[in-house]
């Protein structure tokens, strides 16, 4: 990545040209074009940004075209509906007039209710794991590669991630259909609920096609593999905090007609579950 860790929050601070208007910066992350997450984040952030006094519990989102990481995003935002406890919003991202992702998202206002949920599944301390920078430094050191793909392969990353089961980066195995991680935004953030939704979104979409990957024993690097999202869809059903640890945990029950599903669970360090996720993407391979 070419921005440090620091620079996340602001990247999902957009700049207001009017009432329904945001424009928000572009980060080089995956070759040239725009990340998922942040399309998720910032779209999230311009949405947010026309609702006062309401937190979003869902939103929907479909990747339309690659992005350009080069050049600056609109985000358009429709009001679709405020009601007594929920508004709706639409947001259309848009480089030069092309709309690259379409997101409907539903705030409400905070309220108590009936509560139950699954249990978090086991998994080691973070603090017991090695970091997934290092975790790669570390399968590397011996692989005949040049320095500039190593460095690529090693690039600072804008969240701090802890795997449970690390993986060679450029000798993926048949594997299980699963991944859980640990994962935070490194040093303190500001208590700006609208913030941390907006990180979580992002982080959301880290890693998560890769699962369905898995079984197959592929990676992104493999050169036979075209693969892309298609949509994104996430529920947050309580306060979470980006600066503290939070554990996701993703599995992908079924890949079938050149697409693989996946579906996540985030969980706090106390075990409540925070959000869920899921997410459809094209996976085709070619001889």
């Amino acid at each position: 990545m070419d921005t440090p860790a620091a620079g996340l929050p602001e990247l999902l601070r957009l700049e207001r040209v009017d009432e329904s208007t945001f424009v928000g910066e572009s980060r080089n992350i995956v070759g040239g074009r725009v990340f998922g997450g942040q399309l998720l984040g910032q779209a999230l952030a311009a949405a947010a940004g026309t609702v006062d006094g309401r937190i979003v519990h869902s939103l929907q989102g479909y990747f339309l075209l690659p992005g350009d990481a080069r050049a600056p995003i609109s985000y358009r935002v429709e009001p679709l509906r405020d009601g007594g406890t929920f508004s709706i919003r639409r947001v259309l991202a848009l480089q030069a007039e092309r709309v690259l992702f379409q997101l409907s998202a539903s705030f409400q206002s905070l309220e108590d209710g009936l509560e139950h949920q699954c249990d978090m599944p086991a998994a080691p301390d973070p603090e017991s794991l090695s970091d997934e920078i290092e975790a790669k430094r570390q399968y590397l050191e011996s692989e005949p590669i040049s320095d500039n793909f190593r460095n690529a392969l090693l690039r600072p990353q804008p969240l701090e991630i802890r795997p449970i089961a690390p993986d060679h980066p450029l000798r993926p195995r048949d594997r299980s259909s699963a991944r859980r991680f640990w994962m935070r935004v490194p040093g303190p953030l500001p208590d700006d609920a609208s913030l941390h939704q907006a990180l979580l979104a992002y982080a959301s979409d880290y890693s998560l096609l890769g699962v369905a990957l898995q079984p197959h024993g592929l990676s992104f690097l493999d050169r036979k593999l075209r693969a892309a999202s298609l949509d994104h869809a996430m529920w947050f059903h309580r306060p979470a905090r980006m600066d503290e640890w939070l554990l996701y945990s993703m599995e992908s029950p079924v890949s079938a007609g050149t697409r693989g599903f996946i579906r996540g669970q985030v969980f706090s360090r106390d075990g409540r579950l925070v959000a869920s996720t899921s997410q459809e993407g094209v996976i085709r391979t070619t001889a």
